[in-house]
C-alpha cells in the first residue's frame, strides 16, 4: 500500500499547474542505455511518491465529492485500507473509472453556463498521477504562445504578449471563440497524438478509459463518445495536446498567435488580413481538428476596439504608447460584485464586512494588477468609502443611538442632534461632510479598510518594471 503524506501548499485549480511539474519525478536513461520503455511509464504513474504527491494537490484544491459523495478528507482513510488494491487494479488493467457528476455554473457577464464534470476524489487523485507524468512529456512538444495550464506561464503574460505584438504593428485581432471545446475534442484525434508519445498501451487504456467514463446527470449516467469533461487534473493538459495542433500549424505559417486553454487570439497587420485569418482558422479547427466555432463570437477587430476582449482584458493607446487595460465588462462585473458585499441590509459587523471586501480585492488585483487601472481604483476607494460610511449609518438605526455615536466621535451637539435627526437617505448622508468628518479615513483604516489603491501601487512595482 502506498503511504500518502499530509496536505502542504495552498489551494489551486484543478489543473496541473504551477509547482506541480516542477517537482515531478525523474527517471532518466535506465541500464543499459535503453530509454523509457513501453513498461515504464505507468510505473512512474503508480509510483509511491507520484501517488502522494498526487494526493495532496487533489486535498489541496479542496474540490467537491464526486457521484460517491467521498470527500477529500474522507478518502485518506480509504486510501490507507485500499491503496494496494488499487495500484493492483489499475495495474492489470481492471480498473474502472467512475462517472463524472455534471454541475453547472454561470459563465461571467450572463453568457450562459458553463459544464462542470467533477470526478470521484479517487479519480482525480489518479487523473493527477497521470497528468505529473505526462506533462514533462508534451511540455517540450507546446508551442511558445500557448500560455494555459503551463508551468511558469499566466493569464498575464499571455496578455502581455498580445501587447507586445501590438507594439510590432499587429493591431487586428481574431478572437476565436470555440464552442464547448472541452466537451468536443475528439476522442480519435486525440489518442493518435497521445500515441505519437505514450508508447505504454497501458497508460493508453486508461486515459481512453477516462475519455469514456461518461458523465452522470440527474442520476442517470450518459455515455461520453466525445471531449474530456472540464473539471478533473488530467483534463486541460488534454485539451492544450489536442490544440497543440493548431498552435504548431500558426507557427509553421508564421502568424502570431497567443492562446490561454481555449481563449485564442491570431494577430495580424491588418483588418483584411485579419479576416483572412479568421477564415483560415475556421477551415483548420473545424475541417482538421473537428471543433465548432461561434460564429457570432469569433471577429476580427482592432486591439484597440472596445468589442476586443482577451481573459477579461483589453488593449488601449494614447501619448504614451499602447496600455494594458480591464475590460470595461470585466471593471463592471467586479463593481457588482462589491455593491453586493456592501449592502446594508444583510445584517453583519462592518468589520466582517470589510474582511469580505478585502478578500475578493486582494484576489482580483491579483489577477488584474498589470492593467493600468490607477484612476479606476481612485473612484472605486472614494465610492467604496461610501459605501461604508453608508452601512454604520444604517447599522446605527434610531435617531438616539445616531446623535450618541457622532457626540464620540467629536461632532459637536447641536449638529449631532441636526443629523441624528435628519429624514435624508442613507446615501445622501453618507456623502456629508458630516460623515466624512467624524467617520473620518483613519478610523474605516482602524476598523479594517483595505487601502487597495496602494495595495495595486506596490503590485505593479514588484512586478512591473518600466
Amino acid at each position: 500500500m502506498f503511504r500518502v503524506i499530509a496536505r502542504t501548499g495552498g489551494p489551486q485549480r484543478d489543473s496541473v499547474e504551477h509547482e506541480g511539474y516542477a517537482g515531478a519525478r525523474s527517471f532518466g536513461a535506465r541500464e543499459g542505455g535503453e530509454r523509457d520503455s513501453a513498461e515504464d511509464l505507468l510505473e512512474r504513474i503508480l509510483d509511491r511518491d507520484n501517488l502522494n504527491r498526487a494526493y495532496k494537490r487533489v486535498k489541496g484544491n479542496h474540490g467537491a465529492p464526486g457521484i460517491d459523495g467521498m470527500t477529500v478528507e474522507e478518502a485518506l482513510p480509504w486510501l490507507k485500507e485500499h491503496g494496494a488494491a488499487l495500484v493492483n487494479s489499475i495495474r492489470e488493467g481492471r480498473y474502472k473509472p467512475s462517472p463524472v457528476r455534471r454541475k453547472e455554473i454561470p459563465k461571467p457577464d450572463g453568457g450562459g453556463v458553463r459544464q462542470l464534470g467533477i470526478p470521484t476524489v479517487v479519480d482525480r487523485m489518479i487523473q493527477q498521477a497521470i497528468a505529473q507524468q505526462l506533462q514533462p512529456i508534451f511540455e517540450p512538444q507546446f508551442s511558445d504562445g500557448s500560455y494555459g495550464y503551463r508551468p511558469k506561464r499566466s493569464a498575464q503574460q499571455a496578455v502581455q504578449r498580445v501587447k507586445a505584438y501590438a507594439e510590432e504593428g499587429y493591431t487586428y485581432a481574431v478572437e476565436v471563440d470555440l464552442s464547448k471545446y472541452f466537451d468536443t475534442l475528439n476522442h480519435e484525434l486525440l489518442m493518435n497524438l497521445l500515441r505519437r508519445q505514450i508508447r505504454d498501451k497501458r497508460v493508453m487504456d486508461l486515459i481512453k478509459k477516462y475519455l469514456k467514463s461518461g458523465v452522470m446527470e440527474n442520476g442517470v449516467k450518459r455515455k461520453t463518445e466525445e471531449g474530456s469533461p472540464q473539471g478533473g487534473p488530467l483534463s486541460p493538459l488534454l485539451a492544450n495536446i489536442y490544440l497543440n495542433e493548431f498552435d504548431q500549424e500558426m507557427e509553421r505559417r508564421g502568424v502570431r498567435m497567443v492562446r490561454y486553454a481555449d481563449d485564442i487570439v491570431v494577430l495580424a497587420r491588418s483588418q483584411r488580413a485579419a479576416n483572412r485569418l479568421l477564415g483560415s482558422c475556421r477551415s483548420y479547427l473545424e475541417g482538421k481538428l473537428k471543433l465548432r466555432l461561434n460564429g457570432e463570437k469569433s471577429k476580427a477587430v482592432s486591439v484597440y476596439s472596445k468589442r476586443f476582449k482577451f481573459l477579461g482584458f483589453t488593449l488601449g493607446k494614447n501619448g504614451d504608447g499602447i496600455h494594458i487595460r480591464v475590460h470595461k465588462s470585466s471593471q463592471r462585473k467586479a463593481k457588482r460584485k462589491l455593491k453586493e458585499l456592501t449592502r446594508r441590509n444583510q445584517g453583519r459587523n462592518v468589520r466582517a464586512v470589510m474582511a469580505s471586501v478585502e478578500v475578493f480585492i486582494r484576489g482580483w488585483l491579483g489577477y488584474y494588477y498589470i492593467a493600468k487601472i490607477k484612476r479606476t481604483l481612485q473612484s472605486w476607494d472614494k465610492w467604496l468609502r461610501r459605501r461604508f460610511r453608508m452601512y454604520i449609518w444604517k447599522q446605527w438605526k434610531k435617531p438616539k443611538t445616531r446623535i450618541e455615536n457622532l457626540r464620540k466621535l467629536g461632532v459637536p451637539e447641536g449638529q449631532a442632534c441636526q443629523w441624528g435627526n435628519t429624514r435624508l437617505g442613507y446615501w445622501r448622508v453618507a456623502g456629508s461632510p458630516i460623515l466624512s468628518c467624524s467617520i473620518t479615513d483613519e478610523k474605516l483604516a482602524q476598523a479594517g479598510y483595505y487601502d487597495f489603491p496602494a495595495q495595486y501601487e506596490r503590485l505593479r512595482q514588484l512586478h512591473i518594471s518600466d
